[in-house]
């Protein structure tokens, strides 16, 4: 199976919020099987413009596992947590490599 990457830049704008989510978003992406590779921490930009303000990454096992997890009630209930905490929440899904036999 081709793994899969939802990638995150976010703005948090109001921490005591955003608390919540970060509270209920880790038992969501464990219940669908992913699991966090990044989650804030250093970085820095090597090349271009883009200017991130806090990086996260969660790894699945398929693109449809993930398209499934995003649309989960469980993980629906953990957006709604994050409402009004950030001044954005860019997130894209991405396919990745198949791993070589």
């Amino acid at each position: 199976m081709t793994p899969a990457y939802i990638i995150i830049d976010m703005l948090i704008t109001d921490m005591a919020q955003y608390q919540h989510y970060m509270a209920a978003a880790p038992a969501a992406v464990a219940a669908a099987g992913g699991e966090y590779l990044v989650r804030g921490g250093r970085f820095e930009a090597l090349e271009g413009q883009w200017q991130p303000s806090r990086m996260a990454m969660v790894r699945f096992s398929s693109y449809e596992i993930a398209k499934n997890f995003y649309d989960a009630q469980m993980y629906r209930a953990a957006r709604e947590m994050r409402e009004g905490a950030t001044q954005f929440f860019n997130m894209v899904l991405v396919e990745g490599v198949a791993a070589p036999v």
